[in-house]
């Protein structure tokens, strides 16, 4: 079995923030987009059964809802007899009774809603718009018409932000009672608006508190943390995303999109234009044994459970120990060997890339 993520670059304004591959909607650019995104799936999608179908973006929500069951509908092109979870990326502005239903028709059971923030500063920096009472309306919406699975996504760590903006940000998001969180750092990535404001993050001292804060307060108010950034309720883990951390293969299609398939990793052009003109990959790479290894652990260490020490066995036939250093590093306490499993000491998963380094 397989998953599917496709990319939907289409955005009704540019966050600040944003460096994913998007665009500003044009209706006869979106016409063609998915057109072009059928051509791609038919030919590339060799009749798995598929698992989880993620559609993200850009903003897959600001299509109109004749383009969006048109996506809907290219989706049966996969074989979803063993379909778990479909999830659909959408912003509380976009959100209407008519979009729900349309979504709830072609059996999207999970949705990942953009909030950032609840903040005023924080929204205007980030070029967001949706208030508090707008996504509370429009998650009871969501609720009454059957959706029981819902993401949301928070940005901390903006450029002036406070300790107490965070704590009234995850107050407010417990209050909306997702089964699921994301939380992210603020990254300043190049080519985006902040960074061409030559804006500056806030101290490291000051992000690792907030990281800290995060954890405590979702976990005192029953959410699990499976991985780095993410949180959900018991039995809430992102089906999709699971697939990425347990390296295991998935198609991406769409501009912009990443796939792993048949041990080969590969890119899809960022750009609009070759895309549409049916060049859709930048690159792809066939992996040796040890690079799918290499992938196995930096993606296995974000998982709070870490790495399961059979299954690695099982898979490339050696002991993980064997390929990588782990055992000055279980020593020194920064890994933690228990009941089966190796993962990072959970008081050093902020500096999680410092402990990779010493094994990749």
């Amino acid at each position: 079995m397989v998953s599917v993520y496709i990319h939907i670059p289409f955005c009704k304004s540019i966050c600040s923030y944003c460096d994913f591959c998007k665009v500003l909607y044009q209706k006869e650019w979106a016409v063609n987009y998915l057109k072009g995104l059928k051509d791609e799936i038919s030919e590339r999608y060799m009749g798995e059964s598929v698992r989880t179908i993620y559609i993200g973006g850009g903003t897959p929500s600001a299509l109109s809802l004749k383009e969006i069951e048109f996506l809907l509908i290219l989706t049966n092109i996969f074989k979803k007899d063993n379909l778990e979870e479909f999830t659909f990326e959408c912003n509380i502005e976009d959100i209407t009774e008519d979009l729900l239903l349309l979504l709830k028709k072609y059996h999207v059971n999970r949705l990942s809603i953009g909030v950032e923030s609840f903040d005023e500063e924080n929204l205007l920096l980030m070029k967001r718009y949706a208030t508090y009472l707008d996504t509370e309306k429009k998650i009871n919406l969501a609720r009454s018409l059957g959706f029981t699975n819902i993401n949301l996504d928070l940005i901390y760590a903006l450029p002036g932000e406070k300790l107490s903006v965070l704590k009234n940000d995850i107050k407010l998001l417990l209050k909306l009672n997702p089964e699921h969180i994301s939380t992210y750092s603020l990254i300043i990535e190049d080519n985006t608006f902040l960074s061409y404001k030559h804006t500056e993050n806030i101290s490291d001292v000051l992000d690792a508190k907030m990281y800290e804060y995060i954890c405590k307060t979702l976990e005192k108010n029953g959410y699990h943390h499976y991985e780095v950034s993410n949180f959900c309720k018991e039995g809430y883990q992102s089906k999709h995303n699971l697939v990425y951390w347990h390296n295991q293969e998935y198609y991406g299609f769409g501009c912009g999109a990443s796939g792993y398939i048949a041990g080969v990793r590969y890119d899809n052009t960022r750009s609009l234009s070759q895309y549409l003109k049916g060049e859709y990959q930048s690159s792809n790479n066939l992996l040796s044994k040890n690079d799918i290894m290499e992938y196995e652990v930096i993606l296995g260490l974000r998982l709070l459970q870490g790495i399961n020490l059979n299954e690695f066995k099982e898979k490339y036939d050696v002991e993980l120990h064997e390929v990588f250093p782990i055992k000055p590093l279980i020593k020194n306490n920064e890994l933690i060997l228990k009941d089966g499993y190796v993962f990072i000491n959970p008081k050093y998963i902020y500096v999680m890339n410092e402990i990779l380094l010493k094994l990749v």
